[in-house]
């Protein structure tokens, strides 16, 4: 049962740099944004992304003489905490709710969002069904979804001539059967196929037989559908039992940067991802990641973390261009002209928001380094790949959004 002392405890307020304009003539945007931040999810998001998010707006509130706070909450993966917390920000004037890092409290406060006329910026999330048949005129869903880790890893790997059979090991359950589904779909458009699968129950410790049966397959490609201990358990014995000495390729469908650093690049290496923004991608890339770092003790920001800053500096602009009283007064028209604006910061490369809400950007096919390749503690990927827009995302017919007019694309 949530009560008010429950949501009150998850609520902290942030202090900012006196940079940042108080002056009480000016409208204060507030900012919320809602995340694990003490779960198994939190180090894909949490502090970093806090830190990711501050920097977007200290960075862009003096520059365009906004008033901006932001508060944060844990929402302990627990939907009804998540949504008693969004009710109770919305209900204290909070403009804007971001983040969430959960599928099921993202879908859940996305109605309420929309019912109160305020912004959601998703990331962090994979529920492709934001931009899809949930779409709504008041959400935006940035850096990644489960149909563009499957579209992109599709593309990539059967683009490259790498990638003509593949084996999937998935995890038994709606997020893994979507996650392979859709990268299948792919693979067989393209002319590839699949020889085999295996479902494996959440808490998986022992992946032998799945293995096994993903190196008798011969395919050339093992892609795993799994996410957080079983992915990181089953890519440490993929190694023990020599997958990629024996010429498979093994391909995380999803998986981070934090994780490639704590699995070691003796066990992953060559193993193939893809993410729509790496720390060393470019000039870019590097600038922002040495803004952020001083911050975060030398960690570079995560395609996640990374997706906070692009969300709020963006959102920024776009409440900037409308003035801040308009932007309080209906969410729907500053996500309008977030979808008008293009969008330009050090994280993103050729991004733009569809009518769906959807942020779509180039996406790039990573190879996990070898340890002699490495030339620092974080030079962890190559790139093998970069894929455009409409190489990387579902086309937004394919998605349903009620917002979209029959034959976009």
């Amino acid at each position: 049962m949530v009560n008010r002392r429950t949501v009150v405890a998850g609520l902290s307020a942030l202090a900012f740099a006196p940079m940042i304009a108080r002056a009480q003539s000016k409208p204060l945007i507030r900012i919320g944004m809602l995340q694990d931040a003490s779960g198994p999810y939190s180090y894909l998001g949490g502090t970093g992304s806090i830190i990711c998010a501050r920097q977007a707006i200290a960075e862009i509130a003096s520059a365009r003489g906004l008033n901006v706070e932001i508060l944060t909450a844990d929402h302990q993966n627990k939907p009804d905490i998540g949504a008693a917390i969004a009710r109770q920000w919305l209900d204290q004037g909070v403009d804007a709710l971001m983040e969430f890092n959960n599928s099921a409290i993202a879908l859940a406060v996305n109605n309420l969002v929309r019912e109160r006329d305020k912004v959601m910026l998703a990331n962090n999330v994979g529920s492709a069904s934001l931009s899809g048949k949930e779409c709504t005129p008041n959400m935006t869903h940035w850096t990644f979804d489960t149909a563009m880790l499957a579209t992109s890893m599709g593309n990539g790997m059967i683009e490259k001539g790498t990638g003509e059979s593949w084996f999937f090991i998935r995890a038994d359950y709606v997020f893994g059967k979507a996650l392979r589904d859709d990268t299948a779909a792919v693979v067989i458009a393209k002319g590839g196929k699949v020889v085999g699968e295996v479902a494996v129950p959440v808490g998986t410790t022992d992946f032998a037989s799945a293995l096994l049966q993903a190196q008798a397959s011969g395919a050339k490609v093992v892609a795993l559908a799994l996410a957080g201990n079983d992915l990181l358990n089953c890519l440490k014995q993929a190694n023990e039992f020599g997958l990629t000495k024996g010429g498979q390729r093994m391909a995380a469908l999803i998986i981070y940067l934090q994780d490639i650093k704590a699995l070691g690049l003796p066990v992953t290496k060559g193993l193939i991802l893809t993410e729509s923004f790496y720390w060393d991608l470019n000039d870019k890339s590097r600038a922002f990641a040495k803004r952020i770092t001083p911050q975060t003790k030398g960690v570079p920001p995560n395609m996640g973390q990374a997706g906070a800053y692009s969300a709020v500096t963006h959102y920024l602009k776009a409440v900037a261009d409308v003035g801040a009283a308009e932007a309080k007064r209906s969410g729907r028209v500053v996500v309008e002209r977030m979808k008008q604006l293009p969008i330009s910061d050090d994280v993103l490369t050729n991004a733009r928001i569809r009518a769906d809400g959807r942020v779509v950007s180039d996406v790039y096919l990573f190879e996990v380094k070898a340890p002699e390749e490495s030339k620092g503690e974080w030079d962890l990927y190559k790139i093998k790949r970069k894929l455009g827009p409409d190489q990387a995302w579902r086309p937004m017919a394919a998605g349903n959004c009620p917002l979209v007019k029959p034959g976009s694309i």
